[in-house]
């Protein structure tokens, strides 16, 4: 029997993701995406993909989820996404395993000082 692979590489991914709630984006078709940051020197961000009724999700007024993450990310080219304040966060990977989608955006070095 042939075997599956569990892991899949995407290489299309959301054209835009804006702030929803706390530590939730969602993009424009309305899928909802948990981040978590990982900063270890250079600034990560995992953002997961999981359906999360809108009636869980607590909404947020303020434009920022937190002092460094953007309110939105808007895909600048096949690899990158740029958000409000000019800062370019490179698409480390986007992976679907067992059905999630994963994305690891990475701050590009010379966007961290703008």
């Amino acid at each position: 029997m042939a075997r599956h692979p569990t892991k899949v590489l995407l290489t299309s991914h959301p054209k835009c993701l804006r702030i929803r709630g706390h530590l939730v984006y969602e993009d424009e078709i309305r899928r909802t995406w948990l981040h978590l940051v990982m900063d270890t020197g250079v600034m990560h961000v995992r953002l997961r993909q999981e359906d999360i009724p809108s009636g869980h999700i607590a909404l947020t007024r303020s434009p920022l989820t937190s002092s460094n993450m953007p309110w939105m990310w808007t895909l600048h080219s096949g690899s990158q996404y740029v958000d409000p304040m000019g800062r370019f966060w490179h698409i480390v990977y986007h992976i679907k395993e067992f059905g999630v989608e994963e994305m690891i955006l990475q701050l590009m070095e010379d966007s961290q000082d703008t």
